[in-house]
C-alpha cells in the first residue's frame, strides 16, 4: 500500500509539471517566435520480488515478478517547428522560413532568437525590442569583404548618409541613322554628362552623312573640349550593323572639378533605311545622393536607395544554425544561448548550409497548436485525478488495516 501511495505521489508531481508546460504553451500562443514545449514521462525503477527462472527438464521457466515504483520526468523538449508567417507593413520586421536563428549581442554575449521584431535606434543601429544589436556584416562602398565570424559586427543603417557624386565616363548611343539620307544630312541630339562634383554639362552632338558609303561624321559642341577630342567618324557594315568609330573620347576640364573624359559607345547604333532616331540610351555617373529608404531581401542583404536614384548595399544579417537546436537554453525574452548539447553556432548567410531564407516585412508566429494543447490538458487532468484517487484508496486501505485491532 505504501508503494502504491508513493507511486501515485510521483504521478501527481510529474502531471503537475506537464500541466505547467501546457499552461506556458497556451500563455505564449501569441508570442512572436515562441516554440512549444513537450513533456515526456518515463517509469522509475522497479522492485524485483522474484527473479526469472530458466526452463528445466521437469518444468517450464517463470518470468520475474517486479513491482513498479512510480513515474519520473524523462525530458521537457522544445519543438523547433516552423510557425506561420504573418505579413506586416514594417521593413525591419523579419522572419526566418526554415532553420536558423537571428544573432544579437548583449554586452558582448552572443544570443539567438527567432523573433525578428527589429527596429533602428537613434544611432541607426538595427536592434531588437530589448535594445540588443543585430549582428551581420557591413559593406564598404557597397562591396562586402569576407563573411565569417571574425568580420561580424553590429548592423548599422546610416540614415541620411550622403554618397558622393560620380562623374560620367561612358555614354551609350543607340537606334538608327537613315541609310537613305542625302550627303550632308545632319542628325543632331544632345546628352547631359556629370563632372566629379555632380554638376551637369550639356553636350550637343551632330551626326552628318558623308559622301563615303556607309560613313557618318560626329562633332561634339558645348564645353571647351580638348583639341582633337570633339570629332570622329562612324562606319557601318553592308547589313546596317555598326562597324567601327574613330575620334574622341570627348575631353574637357570643368571649372573646379577633375578633368572629364567621356567614352562614346556606338555598338548599338544601326544604319538602315528609315527615320534617323539616333540618341543616347544610357550613361553612367550620378549626382550626390542622400539615403532615403532601405529594403531587405531573402538573403538578409540591406540595400539603401538614395535621392539621386542610385542604390547601394549597406549590410547583411547573418543566420546561425545548430546541429541540435533542441539543445538550446531558453533565457527569456524570446532568446536562446548555446549549450553543451546544442553544438556550437554555425554562422553564415541565409539560404546556405541548411539555413532558412529571410522573409522581410513578416514575423513568425508561435507554433503552439491550441487544439493539441487543450487535448493534452484534458489527458493530464485525468491522469492527475487518477493518481489522487490511488492515494485516497491507499489511505482507506491503511485505515481499514488499523481498524482490525478494534
Amino acid at each position: 500500500m505504501m508503494r502504491s501511495m508513493f507511486s501515485a505521489v510521483s504521478g501527481l508531481k510529474t502531471h503537475q509539471i506537464r500541466m505547467d508546460v501546457i499552461g506556458n504553451n497556451i500563455a505564449n500562443v501569441n508570442t512572436i517566435g515562441f516554440k512549444t514545449g513537450r513533456v515526456n514521462f518515463q517509469e522509475m525503477f522497479s522492485q524485483t520480488m522474484r527473479g526469472a527462472s530458466a526452463p528445466t527438464g521437469e518444468g517450464g521457466g517463470t518470468n520475474p515478478q517486479q513491482v513498479g515504483l512510480g513515474v519520473s520526468l524523462s525530458s521537457v523538449d522544445t519543438i523547433q517547428g516552423q510557425g506561420n508567417l504573418q505579413s506586416t507593413a514594417k521593413t525591419t520586421d523579419l522572419a526566418i522560413q526554415g532553420n536558423g536563428f537571428f544573432v544579437v549581442e548583449d554586452s558582448g554575449t552572443r544570443l539567438f532568437t527567432r523573433a525578428g521584431m527589429f527596429d533602428l535606434d537613434s544611432q541607426g543601429n538595427l536592434v531588437d525590442q530589448g535594445g540588443r544589436r543585430v549582428q551581420g556584416w557591413m559593406a564598404t562602398n557597397g562591396v562586402f569583404g569576407s563573411k565569417d565570424t571574425a568580420t561580424m559586427s553590429n548592423i548599422s543603417v546610416p540614415v541620411g548618409q550622403v554618397i558622393q557624386a560620380t562623374p560620367t565616363t561612358e555614354v551609350e548611343w543607340g537606334h538608327n541613322l537613315d541609310a537613305g539620307a542625302a550627303t550632308g544630312f545632319i542628325r543632331t541630339t544632345s546628352v547631359d554628362v556629370l563632372d566629379s562634383l555632380g554638376r551637369s554639362h550639356s553636350i550637343t552632338v551632330a551626326f552628318e552623312k558623308t559622301a563615303v558609303p556607309n560613313q557618318w561624321t560626329w562633332t561634339a559642341s558645348g564645353p571647351a573640349f580638348t583639341p582633337g577630342t570633339d570629332s570622329g567618324t562612324l562606319t557601318f557594315n553592308t547589313d546596317g550593323s555598326f562597324d567601327a568609330a574613330t575620334g574622341g573620347p570627348p575631353s574637357f576640364t570643368p571649372v573646379g572639378a577633375e578633368p572629364l573624359s567621356v567614352t562614346w559607345n556606338f555598338s548599338r547604333v544601326t544604319q538602315n533605311g528609315g527615320e534617323s532616331t539616333l540618341e543616347f540610351i544610357d550613361r553612367n555617373g550620378s549626382p550626390m545622393g542622400t539615403l532615403g529608404k532601405i529594403t531587405i531581401d531573402g538573403e538578409g542583404v540591406i540595400t539603401g536607395t538614395y535621392s539621386n536614384g542610385e542604390s547601394q548595399q549597406i549590410g547583411q544579417l547573418c543566420v546561425a544554425n545548430f546541429a541540435n537546436p533542441g539543445g538550446l537554453l531558453r533565457i527569456g525574452d524570446n532568446l536562446y544561448v548555446s549549450s553543451n548539447n546544442s553544438g556550437p553556432e554555425q554562422i553564415g548567410e541565409a539560404g546556405t548550409g541548411g539555413r532558412g531564407d529571410i522573409k522581410p516585412s513578416a514575423l513568425e508566429m508561435s507554433n503552439v497548436d491550441l487544439a493539441e494543447e487543450f487535448t493534452s490538458m484534458i489527458v493530464t487532468q485525468r491522469g492527475f485525478q487518477a493518481n489522487s484517487r490511488v492515494i485516497t484508496a491507499s489511505d482507506e486501505m491503511l485505515q481499514d488495516l488499523v481498524n482490525l485491532k478494534r
